[in-house]
């Protein structure tokens, strides 16, 4: 039991050493953002405040966290130093929140504001950024949120179950896990509602509403779908969602507007499907799928075995 003590106590602090190290270097970081940009736009006025506020969002107020918690670990507070700081882990999921927004002003004034344009470039220039943007700084909080997660669960892992410390270390991994998720829903949402948009584009014309609240894109590609009569194979492509499936082809290569475009064939709804293997169980070339709607059954064709596999664990969890 004393070595296992032992043992705990020398990761224990060598994880705290490393967390206070890896805070101090995020804080200059942090630094160089509101000495070089926040501080001097302010007094100069060149961006208005509503403008400022959105591109930098909470910067300030994420910075004085950071920095009461080093002050804390400096001293050896280890619980209290996180329980403290977990009150302020909100100001992340804030943060993440306002960064696509943050991202489009920032274009936006370096595209249209010539004197903020050229006090970026000058800033960006100091040796202290060695080389790199304010675009590269932005994001510094959601990837130390990320880095915190990972200590927070290393420190709670090499204390001793049966201490005080214990249970506020728990609390913490706790709150920052939460975090965690919100900002990764955050990311999940932005990226479906990116792939919505761009399966919308390319499909021609505005009769098939692929932009719909709630609906999850799962994936797309070629399928060949097998005939009831005897006709030959049909190329198609198909785009799964949470509630559809939708088959479309190719426009006319010389269309003058939609050569590049796919027309929608059909819109499958998922709620009344079954889906099942018709062969490729085994590891042979390719398989088929039988998808059975209410009033149409749909054998899609591959000659990639391991295509078909991913398509079956698709649709069949979209169904499910």
């Amino acid at each position: 039991v004393e070595d296992q003590r032992a043992r705990w106590e020398r990761k224990r602090s060598r994880t705290a050493k490393e967390l206070l190290e890896t805070e101090h270097k995020y804080l200059e970081q942090l630094d160089l953002v509101l000495t070089y940009f926040v501080t001097i736009l302010k007094a100069k006025g060149t961006l208005k405040p509503p403008v400022l506020e959105t591109i930098f969002g909470p910067l300030e107020s994420l910075y004085s966290a950071s920095h009461i918690l080093s002050l804390h670990l400096e001293k050896g507070n280890l619980g209290p130093a996180l329980e403290n700081f977990c009150q302020s882990l909100d100001l992340y999921g804030h943060y993440a929140e306002n960064l696509e927004q943050a991202n489009k002003t920032l274009k936006e004034q370096v595209r249209k504001n010539k004197s903020f344009r050229r006090f970026k470039k000058l800033q960006e220039t100091r040796p202290q950024f060695q080389g790199r943007e304010l675009e590269d700084l932005l994001p510094l909080p959601l990837q130390r949120l990320h880095q915190y997660k990972h200590f927070f669960r290393d420190l709670l892992e090499n204390t001793s179950p049966d201490t005080a410390e214990y249970q506020k270390l728990a609390k913490s991994v706790k709150s920052v896990c939460e975090v965690s998720h919100w900002v990764q829903d955050i990311f999940d949402k932005r990226e479906n509602s990116l792939q919505l948009l761009r399966v919308q584009k390319l499909l021609k014309g505005q009769k098939t509403q692929v932009l719909t609240p709630g609906r999850w894109y799962i994936r797309e590609g070629w399928l060949l779908v097998v005939p009831s009569k005897g006709e030959e194979l049909k190329r198609r492509m198909f785009f799964l969602f949470s509630d559809i499936l939708i088959a479309a082809k190719p426009c006319h290569p010389l269309h003058p507007l939609n050569s590049n475009k796919l027309s929608c064939q059909a819109v499958y709804p998922l709620h009344q499907c079954s889906v099942d293997k018709v062969f490729g169980h085994t590891w042979s070339q390719g398989g088929l799928l039988s998808l059975s709607f209410p009033h149409k059954t749909l054998l899609l064709m591959s000659s990639n075995q391991q295509e078909i596999n991913d398509w079956y664990r698709s649709l069949t969890a979209a169904v499910r």
